[in-house]
């Protein structure tokens, strides 16, 4: 299993939060998606990540990783 990092400076709630959560655990390998809203991270964790597909889903709901 591995793990990915991300900042997202764009997140501030609730509606942010599960946007980001259902475009990343709908990525195959993705097995745990953690967001934390004060400190702007989202932990993704699974099998065979790809970090091109997880940022263009988080492009895709509206944010931008950095």
């Amino acid at each position: 299993m591995s793990e990915r990092t991300y900042t997202v400076p764009g997140m501030h709630c609730g509606h942010c939060e599960r946007a980001i959560k259902e475009e990343l655990g709908a990525l195959v390998g993705v097995e745990s998606v953690a967001v934390e809203l004060q400190t702007k991270l989202v932990v993704v964790r699974g099998r065979d990540l790809d970090d091109r597909a997880l940022r263009a889903a988080i492009v895709e709901a509206g944010y931008e990783a950095a």
